[in-house]
C-alpha cells in the first residue's frame, strides 16, 4: 500500500501546482493587460490626472477595477477550458460506462493531466470489459454445468419410477444419480466458498499442523480421478509443519491438485515438492501437458476464467481464484510458470501466521 500511495501523492501535488499556476497566470495576465492599457491611456493624454483631483483618481481606479474583473473573467473562462477539457471527456466516458458501454475509450491526451485521466479511464474500461466477458462466460458455463447433471438425474429418476428394471440396472442408475448430485453439490459449494473467502478480511483459526500429511490426504481424496487417467505421481518432500488455517489450506491443495489432474493428459505425470526456509515454505505442484499461452497466464487467476473454451472439462473457473485469495489471507502468494510442455504452480507461505 505504501508503494502505491507515494505516486498518488505526487500526482495530487502536481495537479495542485498546475491549478495554482493557472490561477497565477490569470491574475498576472489581468494585471499586465490592465496596467498596459492604463499606461497607454495616460501616456497618450486621453486620461489626465490633475493635482489634488482625488475624485478623478478614484473614478479611474474604479473603472480599472471593473475592467480587471471583466478581463479576468474572460481569461478564466478561456484558459479554464484547457485543463477541464479532459475532465469533461472523462465525465462523458464515465456516463457511457454507467450505461453499460464497456467499449468506451478516451483518446490519449496531449498534456500530463489528459494522459493521466485517459490512461486511468482506459485501464478501468478494459478491466470492466474483461470482467463482463468473464461473467458472461461463467453464466453460460455454469448453466451448462448445472443443466447436464440435472437432466441426467431427472432422466434416470424417471426410469426408476417406471419400474421393471433389473437389480443391476437399478444399482447402476442410483449410482449415476448419486454421482451427478455430488457434482451439483460440489459446484454450489465452490461458489459459496468463493463468496465467503472473497469477503473475508482477517485470517482466523490458525494453528500448527503437519502440512505434508495434509497434502498426502488431498492426493488420496483425488485418487479416483488420477488413477482413472493412469497418472504418475511423484512426491518429493519430508515432514513439514506450518502454522495456518488448516481447513482453508486444504482447499488450496484440492483446487491445485484437481486442476493439475484435469489438464494432465492420460499417462502423464504430476509432481509435488516442498522446500522450507527459516521464514517461508514453498509448495510446488507441477504437471505435464500443453503449456498455458503467455497471454492467458495473467488471466488464470481471474474469477470465472476457464482455459478450456469448449467447456469439455468440468469446473466453474473459481478454483485458482479461491486458492490465490486464501494464500493472500495467509500473507503468501501463488506464482505460475508454464513452458516446455509443463505447468507449475508455486505456493509461498510464511511458516507462522499470527
Amino acid at each position: 500500500m505504501k508503494k502505491s500511495a507515494k505516486p498518488k501523492q505526487n500526482r495530487i501535488a502536481l495537479l495542485t501546482l498546475l491549478f495554482t499556476l493557472m490561477v497565477f497566470m490569470i491574475f498576472a495576465s489581468t494585471m499586465l493587460i490592465m496596467g498596459l492599457a492604463g499606461y497607454i491611456l495616460i501616456r497618450s493624454g486621453i486620461w489626465t490626472i490633475e493635482e489634488n483631483a482625488k475624485s478623478d483618481l478614484l473614478f479611474i481606479l474604479l473603472i480599472f477595477a471593473l475592467a480587471s474583473i471583466g478581463v479576468g473573467t474572460f481569461l478564466a473562462l478561456t484558459l479554464g477550458r484547457l485543463p477541464f477539457r479532459p475532465v469533461n471527456r472523462l465525465i462523458r466516458g464515465l456516463r457511457r460506462l454507467a450505461e453499460g458501454d464497456y467499449e468506451a475509450r478516451l483518446p490519449e491526451g496531449k498534456h500530463y493531466l489528459g494522459k493521466e485521466l485517459s490512461g486511468s479511464f482506459n485501464r478501468l474500461a478494459e478491466e470492466l470489459q474483461n470482467t463482463e466477458i468473464l461473467r458472461s462466460d461463467f453464466v453460460n458455463s455454469f448453466s451448462h454445468e448445472f443443466k447436464t447433471p440435472i437432466v441426467s438425474i431427472r432422466g434416470f429418476a424417471q426410469l426408476l419410477n417406471r419400474g421393471g428394471l433389473s437389480e443391476e440396472q437399478t444399482r447402476e442408475y442410483l449410482g449415476i444419480i448419486q454421482e451427478e448430485s455430488g457434482r451439483l453439490a460440489e459446484m454450489a459449494t465452490g461458489v459459496l466458498n468463493y463468496t465467503r473467502i472473497e469477503n473475508q478480511k482477517i485470517l482466523t483459526g490458525t494453528a500448527p499442523f503437519n502440512l505434508s500429511e495434509q497434502i498426502r490426504t488431498c492426493i488420496l481424496l483425488l485418487e479416483k480421478k488420477w488413477s482413472r487417467k493412469h497418472l504418475r505421481l511423484s512426491l518429493e518432500f519430508q515432514e513439514h509443519t506450518v502454522t495456518a488455517n488448516e481447513e482453508m489450506l486444504k482447499q488450496v491443495w484440492i483446487n491445485l491438485l484437481d486442476n493439475a489432474v484435469k489438464f494432465t493428459p492420460e499417462g502423464g505425470a504430476v509432481e509435488v515438492s516442498i522446500q522450507e526456509t527459516p521464514e517461508q515454505i514453498r509448495v510446488r505442484i507441477k504437471n505435464s501437458g500443453s503449456e498455458i499461452p503467455p497471454r492467458d497466464q495473467n488471466r488464470v487467476f481471474q474469477k470465472f476464467y476457464q482455459g478450456d473454451r469448449s467447456h469439455a472439462r468440468e469446473g466453474t473457473g473459481l478454483g485458482l481464484t479461491i486458492a490465490r485469495r486464501i494464500a493472500e489471507l495467509h500473507r503468501g502468494s501463488i506464482s505460475l510458470e508454464s513452458h516446455d510442455l509443463h505447468t507449475a504452480f508455486t505456493v509461498t507461505l510464511p511458516l507462522r501466521n499470527p
